[in-house]
């Protein structure tokens, strides 16, 4: 008799209880029928050993699991063998109990509970078969361990599915916490490609950009056939192939989304991919060439204010427009959501920080961060930053 669920160790404890029960009461039929010296302590016997042997095959057999018909056609050779050992001998009655939890186990409650009731039944005709005294406990015992049975057997069904529940639980809590890790993975990733990139741009590249405009000048400055001037010139293109190399460097530790192509490029992506409202996407002015950590800044601020917008503003609508100016770039980003009073919410009562992070955005390249809203009338949020002196970069 297998069983279709994991071999835990305390139904591997049941079903060895189980065992030995059955065992002992065929046991104790066949000892008091040889002590007693019943007339039919022979067919006592034999029915014992004909019902173990019965009970001892559906054990050994794998085919006999629950909710099969191997399980039910067993079950129906064991009933078989339990009545003609109940028609000959009185203590086969105690056999029932053990019965009604294999009936439970191996059958679907619809047809475990009418045997359970047939099995109380016949138990309690024993009692009149065999010329007992007929006395409540004689209906009162077999129906009593019948309800204890089956209320057994559904509690224990109903912690085994409480179990497995929680079990699942458990891994899916296991595989979303992998799963976030690995999302604050790549997120530290990105964010230190980010810092590096900035860092190489800000210090690196723009100090060797003045080296080679001092070496420039200074090259100019020098008399033709200057003894020195080959050496400035030396310096100077040292210094230019140097900075090409420090903006190779940024480029490659260049987000993902602008690697692809240019800025205007992954925010068309970023509107096309974004779920809940239309998002349109528009440049005005003419596009210019901007350093990596300008098209950095603003492709976050735009992911940043568009998630903020999928979120919270339960939108309809949203436009992201790229605007080209003599001076400046800027990047506004506006939805027809349900708003909110900026002045009465700061940074620190809100759930995130997304606000401050763009803020920051915008002062480390000394631009400015605009927020305009109101209850019901939508959200606008402008980056605009300073384009930087022409063969500075």
């Amino acid at each position: 008799m297998d069983s279709a669920r994991p071999h835990t160790p305390v139904a591997y404890l049941l079903r060895l209880c189980l065992h030995a029960l059955i065992c002992g009461l065929l046991a104790l039929a066949a000892v008091r029928a040889v002590g007693d010296r019943a007339p039919h302590a022979g067919a006592v016997i034999g029915a014992v050993v004909a019902m173990a042997a019965v009970y001892a095959a559906g054990v050994a057999l794998p085919s006999v699991r629950p909710r099969t018909a191997a399980a039910a056609v067993w079950l129906g050779a064991l009933g078989a063998a339990w009545l003609a050992l109940l028609v000959v001998s009185p203590d086969a009655l105690w056999a029932a109990f053990p019965l009604y939890f294999l009936l439970l186990h191996l059958l679907t409650l619809r047809w475990a509970l009418p045997a359970v009731l047939v099995t109380a039944g016949a138990a309690i005709a024993s009692f009149l078969l065999h010329g007992q005294q007929i006395t409540p406990g004689a209906f009162i015992g077999p129906l009593l361990g019948a309800a204890v049975a089956v209320a057994t057997v559904l509690g224990y069904d109903a912690l085994y599915r409480e179990s497995e529940r929680r079990r699942e639980l458990i891994d899916e809590l296991v595989a979303t916490r992998a799963e976030l890790a690995e999302a604050e993975r790549t997120a530290g990733t990105l964010a230190e490609r980010e810092r590096l990139a900035r860092e190489i741009h800000d210090t690196l590249a723009q100090g060797l950009s003045s080296i080679q405009l001092l070496l420039r000048a200074a090259e100019r400055a020098l008399p033709a056939g200057a003894p020195a001037r080959e050496h400035v010139e030396q310096a100077r293109r040292a210094a230019q192939d140097n900075l090409a190399e420090a903006r190779r460097f940024v480029k490659a530790l260049t987000p993902p989304d602008l690697e692809q192509g240019s800025l205007s490029g992954a925010l068309e992506r970023l509107c096309a991919a974004a779920p809940g409202p239309a998002v349109q996407f528009g440049v005005s002015g003419t596009p210019v060439e901007l350093p990596t950590p300008y098209e950095v800044a603003l492709l976050r601020v735009a992911q940043s204010a568009l998630a903020n917008t999928v979120q919270h503003a339960a939108a309809g609508r949203a436009e992201i427009t790229l605007s080209f100016m003599d001076t400046s770039v800027a990047l506004d980003v506006v939805d027809d959501g349900c708003g909110f009073d900026p002045v009465r919410r700061r940074p620190k009562e809100t759930s995130g920080f997304g606000l401050p992070a763009m803020r920051s955005r915008a002062q480390s390249l000394g631009g400015t961060l605009s927020v305009e809203s109101a209850p019901g009338q939508g959200t606008a949020v402008a980056i605009t930053l300073p384009l930087p002196v022409a063969g500075v970069r």
